[in-house]
């Protein structure tokens, strides 16, 4: 028996990275998973690499910026495998500068993808929850940025901090209908693009960091998976860090 199964799930950026883990584990748990993803190509072969290792596992084509495609994606889910019971927002992108030579084009796509790309996949996945009747778990991504602010990325932190907000005040509204929504604040995560830094500024992060590494993309999914099992029934509009005790 798995903490997911009968349950289907929806992970937006789920093509690569940390989304894919999520799907992994989520699905090695019982749940069916769609992945949706603005990288077509990427996100069908990630659901087939997911199926070949036995997990019920499609895909869409999905701009979280645009609410008729999030609609589209939660569609997708009720006619591949049923209702959708569980939703993580994990869609993101960066556009890092410092706050004098940020464009602000660049600002309000992060903003855009991270904040509305949850905004769209919340209001979308809680219609589907209410008309099924069985309540549900929300899980947005945000990140450690957004608790204390990283330089040279104004638009990519305060994405993220907007993201709590965001989780609390909709588990507020959504709890009576059963659903659950909660985040979830990576730290430093060992992924391609993090460990791509330079060797002095992977150094200094990992020098704030209690436990003395990186966390690995299985941790954050994990965290996911307590979210939006019923382990965490009385969970609701908590923020989860995962960072090796950084910033406490």
């Amino acid at each position: 028996m798995g903490l997911l199964d009968g349950r289907n799930a929806v992970i937006t950026g789920g093509a690569q990275g940390i989304g894919f883990e999520i799907a992994g584990v989520l699905g090695a748990e019982g749940a069916s998973v769609v992945l949706g993803d603005i990288n077509e190509d990427a996100a069908a072969e990630a659901a087939e690499r997911l199926a070949k290792n036995g997990v019920a596992a499609t895909s869409l084509r999905c701009d979280v910026t645009d609410e008729d495609e999030v609609a589209a994606l939660v569609a997708h889910c009720a006619d591949s495998f049923g209702p959708v019971g569980v939703m993580v927002n994990n869609a993101g992108i960066t556009r890092d500068a410092t706050l004098r030579k940020m464009a602000l084009a660049d600002f309000r796509a992060v903003v855009d993808v991270h904040l509305t790309g949850a905004w769209n996949g919340t209001r979308y996945a809680a219609e589907a929850m209410r008309a099924h009747g069985r309540g549900g778990s929300i899980v947005n991504i945000s990140s450690i940025a957004g608790k204390v602010g990283n330089f040279g990325q104004t638009n990519y932190s305060a994405a993220k901090a907007g993201l709590v907000g965001l989780t609390k005040a909709s588990a507020k509204e959504l709890a009576r209908a059963g659903i659950r929504v909660n985040a979830v604040q990576p730290g430093l995560i060992r992924t391609a693009m993090t460990e791509a830094m330079p060797r002095a500024a992977w150094d200094a992060k990992l020098a704030e960091i209690p436990m003395g590494r990186a966390g690995e993309p299985a941790e954050v999914a994990q965290a996911v998976l307590f979210l939006a099992s019923d382990l965490a029934s009385y969970v609701t509009g908590a923020v989860v860090e995962v960072t090796g005790g950084r910033y406490m």
